[in-house]
Parts: structure tokens; C-alpha cells; sequence
């Protein structure tokens, strides 16, 4: 099941494409990138470098090279992590859902797999439903399996040649690649990156998201942490009325969540909001779900309240 095209997924589609386009073009725009030639940062057109030249050269004091270091490393790096955990304190893994350019790979693909295969993973024991959270049916196509092939495998290469720029002059690599004069390590470097990302996009891109990206993780240890956070919010009221549905909330969710469970299980929940707008379709504008703050009726840390053997009774 695809993701429903309401306002709200509008909105974070623009999000997600122009951060990407930014996490593409930053080190051709000297946006951000570290040149290796250089041995110093670059960000927004300027030279980033730790101030010690002055040191080094005993024109300063250690004491003066100190206080270079904490305001252009330490002073920086803190004001952003500490602005990162405290929206992620508030409003939980943020970033993932609207931002964040592996998270775009990750629906991408998914949308795709579902398109050739029925289901978004290969790990999938069934394929989800054919009626949409709309009412539409979407059937699969075999040629969707050769586009799902085709953009693991072009997302694993662009992603490869755009870590390189981050590392080396942009102009440069770009020129060797489509003169095909590429230097051995710098063909290496793409080779292997773009292997190991094949991997990871065909069969681990939820696993990533879950387990290992430290990103994410921290962001949902600040979310936690927080009992009074916004999260997905069950209306318990009205629970009677997901009987009629086909689970459409829990079939759009990227990160396969059951959206619809406590919080504690919706540790790795990336507040995209697919579920509810999935709701928000099925109940014709008045969803079950919401993202809000725990309130009376409406639960984050209670069990489904509906299980599917009550469809059957019907």
C-alpha cells in the first residue's frame, strides 16, 4: 500500500526532495564539504580551519589557540546537538521522516518493491492489500521489479560519488567520472561504496533505520525520555471503527511499525505521518489517529484495542 497523497505528505515530499537536492549540491556549492587537499573544512564558501596557523607558527599562545578550538569545534558542535536533541525531545525523529536524504531512498524503494512485488521488503511474510487507503485498487506490474533493480543500484552509485565530493574537490571528481579518467583509490572508493549500498538498500534499509543509524537513535532516546512528546495518538473512543479497515495505517508505515501500539513499541517511529493520513483517508477526514500530546481517549501506551479476529465476527 502507497502512501497517501494528502496535504500533509504534500508537504513533506517538497521537504524531503529539496533536502535531498541540498544533500547533493552542498559540496558543489561549497554549501559544506571537508577537501583533503586543503586538510581544513569548507562551509558556505569559507575556509573552516581550527585557527592554530598562528600557533603553529608562534605568533600565539596555546591559550589563544584554545579559544580558537572551542569557538570554531566545540561551541558549534554542542549549539547544534543540543538544538537537534531538544526538537527531538518535543517532537521525536523529526528529521527522519521530513528530512532526511537515506529516509527518502528508504519510501522510495519501498514504493517501488510494493509497485513489483506486493510488499515493501523481501522480509514481508504477505503482500499487503491491493485497495488503497483511498478506496483505489493497486495491482503489481513486473516492470516495477526492474525499476525497483534499477534504483537501488543508481541511488547506491549517486550516494557513492556524492560521499566522495564531500571529501574531494567536487569539480574535479565530477570531471574524472564523466571523462572516465577516474585515479584508481577514487574508483575503489565508488566501487565499494556503491556495493555495500546496494546491499543496504535491497535488504536492510529498515534495519538501518532502526538499528544502526546513531542519528536516529539519539533522537529517539530524546523523544522517550519525554512522557509529555508528541507522538501517534489512538483514539480509543472510536476504536469500533477500525473494524472495517484493512489495516491501512500499519500497511503505509515505512519503518513497518504497528502504528496503533504503545510508544514504547514506536520507539523507532520517524513522525512521517503516513498512518495518519492513511486514517485521515479511510475515515473520509476524520481519523482515528493523530499526532498530538498523550490526552484523555486518545492513547500512545496502550495495545491495539482492535485485533483482527473481530473482523471475522462480524
Amino acid at each position: 500500500m502507497l502512501a497517501p497523497n494528502t496535504k500533509t505528505q504534500v508537504y513533506r515530499n517538497i521537504g524531503q526532495i529539496a533536502f535531498f537536492a541540498l544533500f547533493m549540491f552542498a559540496p558543489v556549492l561549497n554549501i559544506f564539504r571537508l577537501d583533503l587537499y586543503e586538510g581544513h573544512f569548507i562551509l558556505l564558501g569559507f575556509n573552516w580551519t581550527l585557527g592554530l596557523t598562528e600557533f603553529q607558527h608562534g605568533n600565539a599562545t596555546a591559550g589563544e589557540a584554545a579559544l580558537n578550538i572551542l569557538i570554531r569545534v566545540f561551541l558549534p558542535f554542542f549549539a547544534l546537538a543540543g538544538a537537534f536533541i531538544i526538537s527531538s525531545f518535543y517532537w521525536g525523529r523529526l528529521y527522519c521522516g521530513w528530512l532526511c536524504p537515506h529516509y527518502t531512498v528508504v519510501e522510495t524503494i519501498n514504493k517501488l518493491m510494493t509497485l513489483g512485488i506486493g510488499k515493501p521488503s523481501l522480509w514481508e511474510d504477505k503482500k499487503l492489500p491491493e485497495k488503497q487507503a483511498d478506496g483505489s485498487v493497486q495491482t503489481t506490474n513486473p516492470i516495477y521489479k526492474t525499476l525497483t533493480f534499477l534504483a537501488i543500484i543508481g541511488f547506491a552509485f549517486l550516494w557513492a560519488v556524492s560521499f566522495l565530493t564531500y571529501l574531494l574537490p567536487p569539480k574535479m571528481i565530477y570531471h574524472n567520472l564523466f571523462t572516465f579518467q577516474l585515479t584508481f583509490n577514487q574508483s575503489l572508493f565508488i566501487g565499494v561504496a556503491t556495493f555495500l549500498l546496494t546491499i543496504e538498500f535491497a535488504f536492510a534499509r529498515h534495519f538501518f533505520c532502526r538499528f544502526a543509524c546513531a542519528v536516529g537513535l539519539f533522537q529517539s532516546l530524546s523523544w522517550m525520555s519525554n512522557n509529555n512528546a508528541r507522538a501517534i495518538q489512538f483514539d480509543t473512543r472510536r476504536a469500533n471503527e477500525c473494524k472495517d479497515c484493512n489495516e491501512a495505517c500499519d500497511n503505509v508505515c515505512p519503518m513497518r511499525l504497528k502504528t496503533r501500539s504503545s510508544k514504547r513499541k514506536k520507539f523507532t517511529c520517524t513522525t512521517c505521518l503516513a498512518c495518519v493520513s492513511a486514517c485521515e483517508q479511510v475515515q473520509d477526514g476524520d481519523p482515528l489517529l493523530s499526532w498530538n500530546k498523550p490526552r484523555e481517549g486518545a492513547r500512545s501506551t496502550a495495545p491495539v484495542f482492535v485485533p483482527l479476529k473481530q473482523k471475522k465476527d462480524k
